[in-house]
Order: structure tokens, then C-alpha cells, then sequence
């Protein structure tokens, strides 16, 4: 993505730290938390090697090429899961967004600019959809408490590993959506 070095680095840690906590939470005993977190372990990694500063690295085109059909893939199994779970249809405008940059940065990888009629229609639509989605998760986190760190399950309650922590996983899914929106913003 385009733009200073020392917040592109900072977006790159912050979507790796995401996508490597993303990869414990696939250690859950809970099928779908194991599928979904496997999803978003993919996004923050991808993220994070999309976010590469272009002063440092510049990829070649096949890179970009790349990018779109590994998110171009997650997003068709995200059209097939968006029927059992809404999560799933954030996974699916994830995964196209992830396209969309892709495409971008395949016609011009080392300067794009929108030229002079401002931001496209599609990216509009894409910072809105993820301001949104932002705010929401934001707010559905603030007032989100576990009582005593324990679940109930079929023989009592038991305790909640810090990989099946539901505010966890929420946080992680706010900085991939505030990461998505700066690099909609730079692109």
C-alpha cells in the first residue's frame, strides 16, 4: 500500500499479531470458532503482506495476481458459509475488498493514483461498509464481559482458555476492520 513507512511497518506488525493470534484460536474445541478463526488468520496475514511499505518492497505484478485469487477463492467459501452464519458475510466483503486491492495495485503497483475525480465509487462504498462495521464491533465490544472466565457446558461450567476468549477474538476483528479502513484509505 501507499504511503509513510513507519505507519505501513505498524499496520504490517499489528495484522501478523492479529493473524498469528487467529492461528491459536483454530486450537478451540469449537468447530465453527476453529473454521472462522482459520478465515481471519488468512485475512490478517494476507493484510500484513499487503500493507508492506512500497518504498521498501515493491512486489512484482504476479504477487498482486496472486493476492486476488487466494481472496478471490476465500470469498466464493465465504459466499457458501454466509449461508449458516452473518459473520460469514463479513468474511465475504473482506475477501472482496482484499480483490479489489489486489486489482488496484495489479495495473499499478509502484504509484496509483484515482486521478482527479476523487475517491471511486467502489472504494467509497468499501470505507463506508468498514467505518460501519468498525463502530459496530467497537461498541459490541465496550459492554462485552465474561463473568468469572468460565463457560457453561454440558457438564458445568469449565474454564475459558485465553484462545476461546470472546472479547479476544472481537478485538482481533476491530484492528483487521481498522487496518482494512487504512489501507482502503492509502490506496
Amino acid at each position: 500500500m501507499h504511503g509513510p513507512a513507519s505507519p505501513g511497518w505498524l499496520l504490517v506488525a499489528l495484522c501478523a499479531a492479529t493473524g498469528a493470534y487467529c492461528l491459536l484460536r483454530m486450537r478451540s474445541p469449537v468447530e465453527e470458532q476453529r473454521r472462522t478463526a482459520g478465515g481471519e488468520a488468512l485475512m490478517g496475514f494476507g493484510m500484513a503482506a499487503m500493507a508492506v511499505p512500497a518504498a521498501v518492497a515493491s512486489p512484482p505484478r504476479w504477487v498482486w495476481l496472486t493476492c486476488a485469487v487466494v481472496f478471490g477463492v476465500a470469498a466464493l467459501r465465504a459466499v457458501r458459509a454466509a449461508r449458516s452464519s452473518r459473520h460469514h458475510l463479513h468474511h465475504l466483503m473482506g475477501a472482496f475488498a482484499m480483490v479489489y486491492m489486489a486489482a488496484v495495485m495489479t495495473t499499478s503497483p509502484a504509484h496509483h493514483v484515482h486521478g482527479g475525480a476523487g475517491v471511486p465509487v467502489l472504494t467509497g462504498v468499501l470505507l463506508l461498509y468498514f467505518t460501519g462495521y468498525v463502530l459496530r464491533s467497537g461498541v459490541r465490544l465496550l459492554p462485552l464481559a465474561v463473568a468469572s472466565g468460565t463457560v457453561a457446558s454440558g457438564g458445568g461450567p469449565r474454564a475459558v482458555g485465553w484462545g476461546d476468549r470472546p472479547e479476544l477474538s472481537q478485538a482481533c476483528r476491530l484492528s483487521m476492520g481498522i487496518s482494512m479502513l487504512a489501507m482502503l484509505v492509502t490506496l
